[in-house]
């Protein structure tokens, strides 16, 4: 609504006195106002200043967000998410590469599937500490899409080793082979829940042919949708449904890799910013508006890398790498708490790590 003038010279009466109703009161006058039209404004709102507290010491409990000025160390605080990290946790009773994964946290994951060097149905849960065994998918599978949660998951294609059309619904006690694709294909990118996802990129033939196919679960079948603007497979991705993704990265049939990324709204894909560093064969967690993208090959195809990228809706940013660098891991959960597990260094492993970004309190400095 722009600034209201307070002039301060409509206010002095004879002998330069201030006028003691409208002077003192704080009241401006009307010629003063530019904008007639503003005719519900009945009081200024308070300085950014008026609305901080002033404290003589940090809050024993702040809620996040709170912002407050330290008058004993005369700094501006606030309580808010704070830089990520990641730490070690519990490992895979089976390492593997290639694996499907779900998860909602870094302490709820499910890890599915995967190659070493046999393919496996062995099936995983995390508790936040441990893995445990639990019922195996119907079939050996490996390098499948695959998105949900750790008791609503949905594993999509894969190859073992043909290229398969397989669907199959996790309900967090046992798996149920239901609906196949329409087009066969391995390492094409799982997005969303076990009601609601996307199967996009893959491919299904030796030598590779690779397509930019887009079908979507509707819970019961699969239909073909728009494809992608780029064609790729083995690329990070993340989203909340079918009518909501993001894909990044991956590559065509061959080197170098991609940092494309594309977000998508239901009915088209529509190029956003790229990724810092060109990968693939990493492990996405998250949904369309914010989200990581972690570890990977590198464009060259030469050495896994241990890269980590956080999406805030519009662009990408470098954040905490992983502890050691690997592909064709699996992951679960957002960008205050993922889980990533299992995939290759220069061999399979089944180790985990956990990221967490926690709300911390942070000094507000001019830089």
């Amino acid at each position: 609504m722009g600034t209201i003038k307070q002039n301060r010279a409509n206010n002095i009466v004879t002998g330069g006195k201030i006028d003691a109703t409208d002077g003192l009161n704080n009241n401006v006058p009307a010629t003063n106002i530019a904008n007639a039209s503003l005719t519900n404004v009945t009081a200024y709102p308070p300085s950014a200043g008026a609305s901080v507290s002033q404290l003589a010491s940090d809050p024993p409990s702040p809620t996040e967000g709170q912002m407050w000025y330290n008058t004993t160390t005369n700094t501006l605080k606030q309580y808010a998410l704070g830089a990520g990290a990641w730490a070690s946790g519990g490992s895979l009773n089976t390492g593997r590469t290639g694996l499907g994964s779900a998860g909602e946290s870094n302490t709820s994951a499910l890890a599915f599937g995967g190659q070493d060097p046999a393919y496996t149905a062995a099936t995983e849960s995390y508790n936040g500490t441990s893995w445990t065994e639990v019922n195996d998918m119907v079939a050996a599978n490996g390098y499948m899409g695959s998105a949900g949660t750790q008791t609503a998951a949905i594993s999509m294609g894969g190859q073992s080793p043909t290229f398969k059309t397989d669907t199959e619904l996790w309900n967090g006690t046992s798996w149920t082979e239901v609906n196949n694709l329409n087009t066969a294909g391995s390492q094409g990118t799982g997005i969303g829940i076990s009601t609601s996802a996307l199967y996009v990129g893959r491919h299904n033939s030796t030598p590779p042919q690779v397509f930019g196919i887009n079908e979507s679960w509707n819970g019961t079948s699969w239909t073909e949708l728009a494809d992608l603007n780029t064609t790729r497979r083995r690329a990070f991705g993340a989203g909340a449904d079918n009518t909501s993704g993001l894909i990044a990265g991956g590559f065509p049939n061959s080197n170098p890799a991609f940092t494309n990324t594309e977000s998508w709204n239901g009915s088209s894909w529509t190029e956003v910013n790229d990724l810092n560093t060109a990968r693939y064969q990493g492990a996405g967690s998250g949904i369309q508006t914010s989200a990581l993208a972690s570890g990977g090959t590198n464009s060259a195809g030469t050495a896994v890398v241990a890269n980590v990228e956080e999406w805030n809706g519009t662009g990408w940013t470098e954040t905490t790498d992983l502890t050691t660098g690997k592909a064709l891991l699996g992951a679960g959960g957002t960008t205050t708490s993922t889980v990533a597990f299992g995939g290759q260094t220069t061999v399979v492993v089944g180790t985990t790590e956990e990221w967490t970004k926690a709300v911390a309190i942070q000094t507000i400095t001019a830089s």
